[in-house]
Parts: C-alpha cells; structure tokens; sequence
C-alpha cells in the first residue's frame, strides 16, 4: 500500500468521524455534541509474581505462621482473597488475573513434591496447580525456576493447569520453534451481558539465564532468545491477529543489569522492553522481588507512556493495573492507565484454596519435622556473612567429603579439595539438642546440586577477590557496622566463602586488591599461582550463576546429588552435630592486618 493510498483512506476516516459527531438538528448546543463522545470502559490486570511455592501464610523452617520485620503475609491463599475480592467489586466487568513466574520452587511444599513426591513419579496433582486453578489465572509465565526440576516435570505441572503457560523465548534447539505457548489473546467482555468486548493480548517472556542456571535440565534441548528481541517479533504479531490492548507478562527485572557476563541476553531487560518495543500497553514484570507498584517507561519510537509493575516476592503483593479504553474510529484505544500494588495482609487467607492443598501441606510439615540429629550446641547464621561461623563451616565439609571420597582412586585423588558455600540465610539456626530437616533445609534453601572443577592457585585467588566486592570499602578507623557492611548490589547469596585454605580479605582496600592474605592451612607457606585444587561448588555458580570467573569448567565431579540432601544424609548418619569435628577458623575480615571482628 502506498503512501498516499493510506492518506486517503486517512482522509476517509476522517470525514466519516466528523459526520458521525455531527449535531442531528441544526443550530444544536456543543454540548450537546461533545456529549455524544465515545464513551470509556475500563480493564482491570492483577498480577502476581515469584509465589515460589508458597500457598499458606506459613514459615516451613520455623514451624510458625510467617511474618518478617515489616510484617508481610505470603501465600496464593492470601492472593485469592484479594483477587476474589476485586472480582466482586467489579462485578461483570473485564478483570483479568495473570502470573509472571517463579511458581514451583521455594518452599519444602514445593520441594517435597518435586524430590520427595515427585508428581512425575505419583500422578498427584502440584500443590502450585491446586492452589492456581481455585483461584482461576488467564495465564502464567515459566520463571527461570521453573525448570529446576527437569523438563517432564515442568511438562506436568502445566499440563494440570487450567489456563495456558508463556515462555515465547523458550525455543526448541532441534525445530528452532517456540517449546511453549508464546501468547495468548483473551477476549473479554467489558460490562457484562450483551455489552462490547476487548481482546487483550498476553505475552510470556522466560528468564535467558535459565540456559545458564539449569544447564543440565536445557542442554540441547532448548535455547533462550532474547527477551527483547522476543517481544518485538511477537508484539506486532499479535496485533495483528486482533490484540486491542497488549500486556507483557515478563520474568526479568528492571535494572538493564545481569548477574552472569555478557555471553547470554539480558536478566533484567523490562524498562529496555518497554523503551524499544512499540505497541506494548503495559507489562507485568518479576524475578527481581521488589515492591514497584507503577512506573512509567517512555517508549522512543512512540513517546507512548509504558505502564510496569512488579508485585514483590511470595504472594506478599497484588498488583493491580487500570487501564481506561474507548472505541475511536472502530478501533479500541488506551485513554488512560495507572497501577499499585496491594499488601496481602491486609487480608484473611481463602479458605478454598486452603482446603486444596490441605492434605499436601499437612504431609510436608510433618515431613520437616522429622529429626535428623543432636547438635551439641546452637549454630547460628546470623554472622556468617562477615565472621567465620561453625554452621557454614557445616556446608563445606559435607561437600569436601563427599568430593573427596568420590574421587578416590582417580587421577584427581592427591589435590587438596577446597569447598565453597554462601550465606544464603541470615536467621538459619540448628538449635541445641534435635535438629530437624526443616532446620537443615532452612540452611540451604535452594534446590543446588554438588559438583567439581579444577583450579589453580591464581584462579582460587582471583575468585576470593571477585566474592570481596560484596563488602563496602571501609577505611581504617572508620565506623563499622555488621548491618551495612554488605554492598546492597551484591545479593549474600552472591558472596562465597571458600574452606581449605586460609586467607585475609582487607576491607579498607579497593575492590580487587582485598585477599592480602592466601596461605595453605595451619601454614605461612602462600599459595602457589600454579597449585591446583579441587573445588566443591553447586551447580549454580559453577555454571556462571553471579558471574565469579575461572569456575566455568568441566567438572571432575558432578553425580546430581542435591546439596541439601546431602546435608541431611551426612547429619542422619553421624546422629551428632558437633563443631569440633568440622570447625576450623579459616578466613577473616581486616583492615591493614588487624582483625575487623
């Protein structure tokens, strides 16, 4: 079609818009004019995000109803009365119920009927698929922990759903076509019976670090796009196909920043989406659990004004976006648009979602509670991320003896093997006396295989100054305080601490410069730039999860034994907790020599 052909066709429309607003009588008031506009219905979007598991308002490691310093709820159950009641309140009028992932991992819930009870193994229905379906979604987006658990069991999980799943950039390798539902376009009425309908457009973007985090579920299976690029293919096309109003349901965050390097597409694209993408109305964003109840993007091809929201972490937040639309020259057009976020506890829990997953979350409570050990005194995590603590030294020998008795008798037996743990919790306890699963999982609270590389002394060296920019540079003399001595860029689970070696990290030094200490143990003797090591690690950092270099190897080590399994096997066995037998004061905090702590 040529230019001019569809300035004519402009210029048609045009005519018939003014003859169709045209007084009826000659010599009629304006007003009487005006008030023949078109008139304004309006859409209401709820979104959640990043549920991870969680159902109750409960605390699985405490055994206790969940709270925090800020006295947050969580849980789907909390969600539905929310949702239940703004359905009410609009009554007929179009109300759509979207999540933008991270669903099935996070909780013991979720754990226990990925590992212990798999749902692939029992045909039992995901507690997180009776918990959605009450509530009734229009759709979900795959979260990058959505594939944690394998692929049949993800396959599973969405197949006992009751409304569609979104990953548009989740391709399969061998047909290079999307694995999942890219969108869809839901047609709804706005005013009840009889009264006009809308078509809204949803489209679900994945996380590209997947092809990092869970490389051994994806691997020559599937390929991450570009969430970018993603939406510029597919926005068009569902307009095209009839979408009124277009809203991305994203699982990335805002920042523009990544965790791992630059080989793979951006974690956290949404504000460049909504910049670079014409034809978006709003998005739906999450993966970096933050509270962000509306902020507006600036598309620069449209200058159109791009609504996002993102609903915080856990079912602790409800976003609700508003959107005003009029039909303007047969077409419907977006006149107005805000958002917020609703704190669920301001609410009781529904008892119909409840009551689906009673039964489940009774199992896994007793589950939890299951004794595993006595531990002679109390181990706490609460120093761990600035003190050499027993309970992290716990992790790392686990890992160094499971390591070094499944490399006995290969070419790797005569290295020294170092282990590497972070500070995943800071309110982690083993109590004195029994020790519980629910205390051991409390500990390690992600679903982590162990595995093991080679490295040299320079590389052990250059990764324990990569994990010292966690901390704030602090010069000598100044104050300090536990409380904000971390870099709040840098997440803790992003800091490791490596067992095997012993070193100084010297906090009044510039980033890069902080390991002023590197000894072998017990010794003087430095560690030599060629040594080699044998370093346990998960999974996650050993695939390029937080970017620490030289880890990205192939491993020497590596039988899919989940870590926190592992820490629970090694406690059933010896039936005693006791620091003595795996305690050692290997690292610390300094300025210019002198102990910080």
């Amino acid at each position: 079609m040529t230019s001019s052909s569809g300035a004519s066709r402009r210029q048609v429309l045009a005519v018939a818009a003014a003859a169709a607003t045209a007084p009826l009588i000659a010599g009629a008031p304006a007003r009487a004019a005006e008030s023949t506009g078109p008139k304004t219905w309006d859409v209401t979007v709820l979104g959640t995000s990043d549920t991870h598991g969680n159902v109750y308002n409960w605390d699985y490691y405490r055994d206790a109803e969940f709270d925090d310093s800020r006295h947050n709820d969580v849980g789907v159950a909390k969600l539905a009365t929310l949702v239940n009641q703004i359905r009410a309140e609009r009554k007929d009028k179009a109300t759509l119920v979207l999540d933008a992932g991270d669903t099935i991992q996070g909780t013991p819930l979720a754990t226990y009927y990925a590992k212990q009870e798999p749902i692939t193994a029992t045909g039992e229905t995901h507690p997180m698929a009776n918990a959605m379906n009450v509530l009734k979604y229009d759709a979900v987006t795959l979260g990058n922990h959505e594939f944690n658990y394998g692929l049949p069991l993800l396959a599973q999980w969405i197949g006992q759903l009751g409304f569609p799943a979104l990953a548009a950039n989740a391709i399969n390798e061998a047909t290079g076509k999307p694995a999942f539902l890219p969108y869809v376009i839901k047609k709804v009425a706005l005013g009840g019976f009889d009264s006009p309908t809308i078509n809204v457009g949803i489209l679900g973007l994945t996380n590209p670090g997947v092809a990092i985090w869970d490389k051994a579920n994806v691997e020559g299976k599937l390929v991450f796009a570009d969430m970018i690029a993603t939406a510029a293919k597919w926005v068009p096309v569902m307009r095209e196909r009839g979408a009124d109003v277009v809203i991305i349901s994203a699982h990335g965050g805002d920042s523009g920043t990544s965790s791992y390097g630059p080989e793979l597409p951006n974690e956290n694209p949404t504000a460049l989406i909504a910049e670079q993408v014409p034809g978006i109305d709003a998005i739906l964003f999450g993966h970096a659990h933050n509270d962000v109840p509306e902020k507006f993007v600036t598309n620069l091809t449209t200058g159109e004004q791009v609504l996002t929201s993102e609903p915080s972490k856990w079912g602790q937040r409800l976003t609700r976006m508003d959107f005003g639309v009029q039909k303007v020259r047969g077409r419907w057009k977006v006149v107005s648009k805000k958002a917020t976020t609703l704190n669920t506890n301001t609410v009781v829990e529904d008892p119909a979602v409840l009551a689906a997953v009673r039964g489940q979350h009774d199992k896994t409570i007793s589950y939890v509670n299951t004794v595993v050990a006595q531990s002679t005194v109390e181990l706490s995590a609460a120093e761990s991320r600035y003190k050499d603590t027993p309970i992290l030294d716990f992790i790392n020998h686990v890992q160094t003896e499971v390591v070094t008795t499944a490399l006995a008798g290969t070419a790797y037996a005569g290295l020294p093997v170092l282990s590497i743990a972070a500070p995943f919790s800071r309110t982690a306890v083993f109590p004195q006396g029994d020790v519980r699963i629910r205390d051991v999982a409390g500990l390690y609270v992600f679903d982590n295989t162990l595995e093991a590389v080679v490295l040299t002394g320079a590389e052990v060296k250059a990764y324990l100054e990569y994990s010292a920019k966690y901390f704030v540079t602090l010069p000598v003399g100044a104050a300090v305080d536990p409380n904000t001595i971390s870099d709040p860029a840098v997440p803790d689970y992003n800091y490791d601490v490596i067992s095997g070696v012993d070193y100084d990290i010297d906090i009044s030094k510039p980033v890069g410069q902080r390991i002023t200490r590197l000894v072998l143990p017990g010794t003087d003797t430095p560690v030599a730039a060629d040594a080699q090591f044998v370093i346990a690690v998960n999974n996650y950092r050993r695939s390029g999860g937080g970017n620490f270099p030289g880890i990205v190897k192939t491993q020497v080590y590596n039988q899919q034994q989940e870590i926190r399994q592992l820490l629970i096997d090694w406690a059933q066995a010896k039936g005693v907790i006791d620091p003595a037998d795996f305690f050692a004061t290997n690292w610390k905090l300094v300025r210019e020599g002198v102990p910080v702590f």
